[in-house]
């Protein structure tokens, strides 16, 4: 994701800005968007739900969230994805077209999978397919923000992700609300065939965009140099082991190398500890969400239409919020009020488990407080992963940074059915509460390093 124009050059008219969104690639982005959103939930929260409802343990049903951990390591084969091309599809589509079709199909295979399995009867199966449905839609996640980046301008890279951000919350409706109201009337079957149905969106639209023109002149001077460097110092190995060599140098060690010469590696180190505990409240406490529902006594359809419609609602309105604070106060402070206000939108469920009751009322405010927190700090979140992004190796840094801000929140949601089992509902918001806190300890000492770097080299802090 690119930083968006530069302070110094010149602000566009809001008639230049809205002309934007009328570009092809721009509308594109709104389908892509709506192909990368509509997996994640069905092998998140919404599979929780099915499994609940087939009276999977609550202990078992928070170990399988952590299928979701493939978007967490999506960074391992980034490089793959990235480089490598695949026969036939390469030739034929383009090799960031060629890759999406791939996992597309692959995303709608497993869905369909899904749809013909019952999980009291056959857990290892349905394991098994969320697996792939995980893996195609990572990879899926890796080609999208490859074609995005290098599809556009950087004049048009706010719209782009504007119009991502916007198709991958109706994928949440669709996967959330829509696939909660057909499995109550019509069977998780017919839900999850239908959400294979509807990842043809994203095969289609795979087909009618165009493959991007990759100007690398520029890009990848300072990769041929560590390249070519590589190779000259291992002249006495084999020819295969050289290229293999020169390949991972390229595609994997320089991107890690810039993001470190560029910070400096105690920076590097507090930056990337940072990224990795700033959504470890939302994502540990998310695996449990519809078993709490459930448990409490709300319906499938009242979880629905609240909870993953309204819901989403909140959360498109909270990143609109997000987006003025970050323009009005900076990434940072925005950043600080992001936080608090996820560990306080925690306190709320703890607050509905002590009522104890499926109170629609106390629900909607429930969920309207965690959706809105969640996109005021996901807006200033994503706003600060984009600084520290250098476009020569867009694909691969963003795919760590992404990769590592779900992966300790996936870890430890992996046990929180049982903590809920051991302290209850109440106290279990509480402890997911807590763990907003050393994120927040994180940014000071990184706000303070910078700011003493930022002294010394006579400007402010660029976060």
């Amino acid at each position: 994701m690119t930083a968006g124009p530069s302070a110094a050059g010149a602000r566009p008219g809001w008639r230049e800005a809205l002309r934007a969104y009328a570009a092809p690639r721009v509308a594109a982005m709104l389908f892509l968007g709506f192909s990368a959103g509509l997996p994640f939930l069905l092998v998140f929260a919404t599979l929780s739900a099915w499994l609940a409802q087939a009276g999977i343990e609550r202990g078992t049903i928070g170990l399988l969230s952590w299928v979701g951990i493939t978007y967490s390591t999506k960074v391992l084969w980034a490089p793959v994805v990235d480089r490598l091309p695949l026969p036939l599809l390469t030739r034929w589509l383009g090799r960031r077209r060629g890759w999406m079709l791939l996992a597309q199909l692959a995303l709608a295979a497993g869905l369909a999978g899904l749809s013909a399995q019952d999980p009291a009867r056959d857990l290892q199966a349905v394991v098994l397919l969320a697996l792939l449905v995980a893996f195609a839609s990572a990879t899926q996640d890796i080609c999208i923000d490859a074609w995005r980046i290098e599809a556009a301008p950087p004049a048009q890279q706010g719209a782009m992700a504007a119009a991502y951000q916007l198709g991958y919350r109706v994928g949440l409706i669709a996967a959330g609300t829509g696939a909660l109201l057909l499995a109550g009337s019509y069977g998780w079957s017919t839900a999850y065939l239908v959400m294979a149905a509807l990842a043809g969106v994203g095969i289609v639209t795979t087909f009618l965009i165009p493959e991007p023109e990759r100007d690398s002149a520029s890009a990848v001077a300072a990769v041929e140099a560590r390249v070519v460097d590589f190779i000259a110092r291992r002249a006495g190995w084999p020819g295969w082991l050289r290229s293999a060599g020169a390949w991972f140098t390229g595609a994997v060690v320089c991107p890690f190398l810039d993001f470190f010469s560029r910070n400096g590696v105690a920076t590097g180190a507090l930056i990337l500890a940072f990224i990795g505990l700033f959504r470890v409240t939302d994502i540990a406490m998310g695996v449990m969400a519809n078993p709490f529902y459930l448990e409490l006594g709300y319906t499938l359809e009242q979880i629905g239409l609240i909870a993953k419609g309204y819901g989403v609602g909140m959360t498109i309105l909270g990143a609109l919020a997000g987006g003025f604070a970050v323009a009005r106060w900076g990434t940072l402070a925005t950043l600080v009020a992001g936080g608090l206000l996820v560990i306080a939108s925690n306190l709320t469920f703890a607050a509905l488990a002590w009522v104890g009751s499926p109170d629609l009322a106390w629900l909607a405010l429930v969920i309207s407080c965690d959706n809105f927190s969640a996109g005021f700090a996901g807006t200033a979140f994503i706003a600060y992963l984009s600084g520290l992004t250098n476009t020569a190796y867009t694909a691969t840094q963003y795919a760590l940074f992404s990769s590592l801000f779900t992966l300790p929140g996936k870890i430890i949601a992996g046990g929180s059915g049982y903590v809920a089992d051991a302290i209850g509902w109440p106290l279990f918001f509480v402890y997911t509460s807590s763990l907003g806190l050393p994120a927040l300890v994180l940014l000071a000492l990184l706000v303070r390093r910078l700011g003493r770097e930022g002294a010394r080299a006579g400007s402010s802090p660029t976060m």
